[in-house]
Formats: C-alpha cells, sequence, structure tokens
C-alpha cells in the first residue's frame, strides 16, 4: 500500500479518532496525474452533504500530456462509501469540534483510496507533548544503541 499523498499537517493538527477508507470518483487526466504522484491534500476537508460525502480543497494537477477535458485541479470529489459508514460519519462530525480530512491517497488493486480522518483539534500545549515524548523516545533510542554498541 504505497501513498500517492499524504497529509501531514492532520497528523500533527488532530487527534485522530477514526478513519474510513472511501473510494473517489476521479476523471481518467485525474488518475494519470495522480499517478505521477501531483497532488496535495494538506488543506483539504470533507463534508457530509444530503447523504452523500464529499472533498473539497484536494489539488491534483493538469495531466500534464492532457488536452481541452483536462479536469479542473480544486473540484469537488465526491467519496465512495457504504450507506451505514456515511450515518457514522455524519454522527462523528455532527459532535462540535470534530472535523473530516483526508489523510492520505494510496493505490489499492489499481484504484486509488483515500483513507479519511475523523479528529478533534490538537491545541498548541499537545502539540508541546508531543514534541517532547519524539524526543525522549529518540533519546532513549540512542542512548540503548549506545549501551548495545558498548557491549
Amino acid at each position: 500500500m504505497a501513498d500517492i499523498v499524504t497529509n501531514h499537517k492532520a497528523r500533527r493538527d488532530y487527534h485522530i479518532l477514526e478513519t474510513f477508507e472511501a473510494g473517489i470518483v476521479l476523471h481518467g487526466t485525474e488518475v494519470k496525474s495522480l499517478r505521477a504522484g501531483k497532488g496535495q491534500i494538506a488543506d483539504a476537508f470533507a463534508r457530509v452533504e444530503k447523504g452523500e460525502v464529499w472533498l473539497y480543497n484536494a489539488h491534483i494537477d493538469e495531466y500534464s500530456h492532457g488536452n481541452l477535458q483536462n479536469h479542473e485541479t480544486k473540484a469537488p470529489r465526491k467519496l465512495l462509501l457504504h450507506k451505514s459508514e456515511i450515518r457514522k460519519l455524519f454522527a462523528l462530525a455532527a459532535v462540535k469540534g470534530n472535523a473530516l480530512f483526508p489523510l492520505a491517497f494510496y493505490w489499492k488493486h489499481g484504484k486509488v483510496k483515500v483513507s479519511l480522518g475523523v479528529g478533534k483539534g490538537k491545541q498548541s500545549f499537545d502539540k508541546r507533548e508531543d514534541l517532547k515524548k519524539r524526543d525522549d523516545d529518540r533519546e532513549m533510542k540512542r542512548a540503548t544503541m549506545k549501551f548495545a554498541k558498548g557491549r
């Protein structure tokens, strides 16, 4: 499962409560552009509207060898989920402070899939705690490596 595009800001700015795998409706030039790795989802978000899930602000570059039929770069794109998953997403998104956002685009059996996350925004002190924990883990790993080499 190789990621095409990842949203690094999502894991930094949100506590991820739950993730969903969704299909995405794309045109041919969008798929070709993604195959070349030309996309960006850092500012993207999703909404549940009229029983459907839509992805907004996902930027997929125009295909370099496209013609007049080339796609629009920031067009809203429909996400494909089961009805029960859509109901669950709607309930989770209705909670104040929760957000729907894409975590990654990836290939699965030749199709583009979206890892969709539901999260609650982190405060600045939460982000500092994450950085401190990561630094502590790194120091612990260095110390164990140094101890293992010294034997």
